[in-house]
């Protein structure tokens, strides 16, 4: 038989104070002298009481638990973002509830529903639609956007320059005298997506060369023919090198590239956009777009406490610089 939960009043009682002064001691809310609240710090330790998050919750009409929605819990790239909203809500004494939706509306709308059952503060999300986002605003909820933004969202938000980064990267291609540079692009309406796609483009424009649409292959998230497809592009198309658009693309080029016993860069170059652990532990190294995404994550935090300190506060977009990273898997076209 289980015990029963230790309560605020058996540390009062036992601490030999109030009930109302162990709630201010254990809350970090109100004063408590020194003394007293060292004393019943050691108390509710001793006797593992554990608060009831959920009346407090009840009681404030709000919790200290942030929701935060990521689209692919197994992904590098958003761990590395969550990790930075976890750091700075901890910091401010607040914690996070991390789902995945798995870029699929209906799981979206379920998350943030949990959270809106849960009086949560507020929610950082990487949307996948506006249903999600409306539902909350509509709730008066302030809502935080990282990693791309809904086109009629007015929600604050953090994103990464896509297209400067793109640019970028294809230009180094194009630069070293390739003419068929393949783009490997998620098929979505993200303006993640949208951005590498327009600076394939740019890149191409800026040197003077039209893009074969053949080149470019959109893959639908968690498509089952994506290998195929990719296979396909290596086999018919013949391109000289090949533009990954998101870290799990380039895992699966760099896959069908040694499965053909390719030669990265003798045979066809390879470039990213995401840069993850693995493109610097295989040999050659694959040249990539680092995302400052810890740091992405950071700043959606600190901008969803300015919301919740300051609700009047005016909107506020922050975009963030990538930064090309240069290592072997690119080198001049086969001749």
């Amino acid at each position: 038989m289980n015990a029963p939960a230790v309560t605020l009043a058996d540390v009062a009682r036992e601490a030999g104070t109030s009930a109302s002064t162990a709630s201010r001691a254990l809350s970090g809310r109100g004063y408590v002298a020194p003394d007293v609240r060292k004393r019943l710090l050691a108390v509710a330790d001793r006797l593992g009481y554990v608060p009831n998050l959920s009346a407090r919750t009840l009681k404030q009409r709000t919790s200290r638990v942030v929701g935060v929605v990521v689209s692919e819990l197994g992904n590098q790239f958003y761990a590395a973002l969550a990790a930075g909203v976890e750091q700075t809500l901890r910091e401010a004494n607040y914690q996070m509830l991390l789902l995945g939706d798995n870029s699929d509306v209906a799981q979206e709308l379920k998350g943030v529903r949990t959270f809106i059952s849960m009086r949560a503060p507020g929610v950082i999300m990487t949307p996948v639609s506006n249903s999600a986002a409306d539902l909350l605003v509509a709730r008066g909820m302030p809502v935080v956007e990282a990693d791309r933004r809904l086109a009629t969202s007015s929600c604050d938000a953090v994103v990464i320059d896509n297209e400067r980064g793109a640019h970028d990267v294809v230009a180094h291609l194009l630069g070293l005298g390739h003419t068929r540079v393949g783009l490997l692009v998620a098929r979505t309406t993200w303006t993640t997506d949208a951005g590498r796609l327009d600076g394939y483009r740019s890149a191409h424009a800026a040197a003077g060369l039209r893009v074969d649409r053949k080149l470019v292959v959109k893959i639908a998230t968690h498509a089952t023919d994506a290998s195929p497809r990719i296979g396909a592009l290596l086999d018919e198309e013949r391109p000289t090198a090949i533009f990954a658009a998101n870290n799990l693309l380039a895992e699966q080029a760099w896959l069908a590239m040694r499965e053909r016993e390719l030669s990265i860069p003798g045979d066809i170059s390879l470039v990213a956009f995401d840069d993850v652990p693995w493109m610097e532990m295989v040999q050659p190294g694959i040249t990539a777009v680092a995302q400052p995404t810890f740091e992405m994550g950071r700043r959606a935090a600190l901008l969803l406490l300015r919301r919740l300190e300051d609700p009047s506060c005016g909107r506020t977009i922050e975009v963030l610089e990538p930064r090309l990273v240069l290592r072997g898997s690119c080198g001049p076209p086969a001749t």
